[in-house]
């Protein structure tokens, strides 16, 4: 007789309820990170009730096809480079958290998208603050 207990299949992000979920999760993993947690506790003073149903609504947007975002996303995170620069391991620790938190909440192909989507927008934002392999785009001001 097999003792093994088989773990239940975890779910794929099909609801809102479960954008949320993640979004939630992954904030609190965020807010307690050595690496990034600062940027969001201590420099930005993040107002989480304003700042959460936004990121549900990005995310929605992203992986559910969700109407409700509207913004500029990259241009925030430019207003926050100006106040504390953003590194290369700022952004490999937020993917990190992100794509861990999905894979600890969800399976499936919408997981996979979001895990995807995760790392493009990371890899493709980490060269414009960074200046890396692209052509950077913050100039200092005259």
């Amino acid at each position: 007789m097999d003792t093994h207990k088989q773990q239940p299949a975890k779910p794929d992000i099909t609801f809102r309820s479960d954008i949320e979920q993640l979004v939630d999760r992954f904030y609190d993993k965020v807010k307690a990170d050595p690496v990034i947690g600062y940027i969001f506790t201590e420099i930005v003073q993040v107002d989480w009730p304003k700042h959460l149903p936004v990121m549900y609504n990005f995310w929605e947007f992203l992986l559910l096809q969700g109407k409700n975002y509207q913004g500029n996303p990259i241009e925030k995170h430019f207003d926050l480079h100006r106040l504390h620069p953003l590194t290369a391991d700022h952004f490999d620790r937020w993917l990190m958290l992100f794509q861990g938190t999905v894979d600890d909440l969800f399976a499936g192909p919408v997981a996979d998208d979001a895990k995807f989507r995760a790392y493009a927008i990371a890899e493709t934002w980490k060269p414009k603050f960074t200046g890396g392999h692209g052509v950077q785009i913050l100039k200092p001001t005259d």
